[in-house]
């Protein structure tokens, strides 16, 4: 079994404990309840709280389960509860007021919580618990690189002789998720974005990837129906001179790499659409040399769009005014984290950040063209660790 080690452990704890002490200098408790967060901190999900107050040590509280959180975690402190009526009495004097995840807590959950914790006010620790996830560790690097290693041969070397025609996007799909698992993917594409659920990610055979979805990205899918709209339809079969779009994620024990490829069944595509989308490459490569310690990612992303002309922009990061206003963004436990290359971020970049660059453009009765790989921030500009294949890949 896979552990993470105490020592990496300690290092997150304590970068979180000085993240708060800087920015929330009156903090005295921070609460984690989502798994995510919990894996991160403790190395297990598990049913619980996590507890960590100021100048004492952190206790996870496990209702379920607390003999699995025992046999995977190396968390210092892990005590069984039957309710959190448990934990405030194992906990001594606690404060009124604690940091929680409130983009995650649902109000019913605070409200149980109430009925045992003394706490009268709840602020929000989300932005500092993203800000440490931000930049990664070097086990966490290590994690990441693996999985932009399985993500590169999946889709560079193996989808391609998937393709048949007549094939759904479905079927594809259901391949496709099955040799990613064969070769090391985790299994699951995890987001923080409220409410999104998604196995794979999007999959597009011509114009079935620029129809709307609620998903916050420049692509789109008709997916199984109105219940499941973010996979692969039943209905669309796989044409000569289809443009085929696979914006997929990735991730090995936790860590994901983002990536797009795009594919060519037979016959070519129109040359507007192989120049749109050679120029997005471009933009991804320029992008990516900015990728460097010190670089403010707002700033990015007016620099690169202030070069791009009227005509380049229109269907540019979606399509027929569906637009996202970003050009990359930050990835790690899950797909969607800071930072993003958007306007508003204005922390600088540090080494150890990783984020997925993904200029892609819609093109009307052809489908979305474009890239998307994970670089590493570098002192030299980005390191992509998904393949530095350009695309348009001709298949069948």
């Amino acid at each position: 079994m896979h552990k993470v080690c105490r020592e990496e452990l300690d290092g997150r704890m304590a970068r979180f404990r000085a993240r708060m002490d800087a920015r929330a200098p009156d903090w005295e408790l921070a609460a984690v309840l989502g798994k995510v967060n919990m894996y991160y901190f403790t190395g297990t999900m598990q049913d619980g709280i996590l507890l960590i107050p100021r100048g004492n040590k952190a206790v996870l509280w496990v209702r379920r389960s607390f003999e699995r959180a025992l046999d995977e975690s190396l968390f210092p402190d892990i005590r069984p509860m039957e309710s959190f009526r448990d934990a405030v009495a194992g906990m001594g004097s606690l404060p009124s007021t604690v940091y929680l995840e409130m983009e995650i807590v649902p109000m019913a959950l605070f409200s149980r919580m109430q009925k045992h914790f003394p706490f009268r006010e709840a602020r929000s620790a989300d932005a500092h618990i993203l800000a440490v996830r931000a930049v990664k560790s070097g086990y966490e690097l290590d994690m990441t690189i693996r999985s932009g290693e399985i993500h590169r041969r999946v889709l560079e070397e193996c989808v391609p002789a998937m393709f048949r025609e007549g094939i759904s996007e479905a079927n594809f799909a259901a391949q496709l998720y099955a040799i990613l698992v064969e070769e090391g993917h985790h299994g699951v594409a995890r987001f923080g974005m409220f409410d999104t659920e998604m196995v794979l990610g999007q999959i597009g055979f011509g114009e079935n990837a620029l129809y709307p979805t609620c998903f916050n990205g420049p692509g789109g899918s008709r997916g199984l129906g109105p219940a499941v709209p973010l996979l692969g339809s039943r209905e669309r079969r796989l044409r000569p001179g289809d443009l085929i779009f696979v914006d997929v994620a990735c991730g090995a024990d936790g860590y994901h790499t983002d990536k797009t490829m795009t594919y060519v069944f037979g016959k070519s595509i129109p040359a507007e659409a192989v120049a749109a989308h050679r120029r997005c490459v471009g933009v991804q490569n320029e992008v990516a040399s900015m990728l460097i310690p010190g670089a403010i990612p707002s700033q990015i992303y007016k620099s690169v769009l202030s070069g791009l002309d009227d005509e380049f922009l229109q269907g540019f990061m979606g399509y027929c005014g569906r637009k996202v206003k970003f050009l990359g963004h930050g990835i790690g436990l899950q797909v969607d984290e800071p930072p993003v290359l958007a306007e508003g971020f204005n922390e600088p970049l540090c080494e150890g950040m990783v984020i997925a660059l993904e200029p892609k453009k819609g093109i009307k009765d052809v489908g979305m063209v474009g890239i998307e790989n994970t670089f590493l921030v570098a002192s030299g500009g980005g390191r992509c660790i998904t393949g530095n294949h350009p695309g348009l890949l001709q298949v069948g």
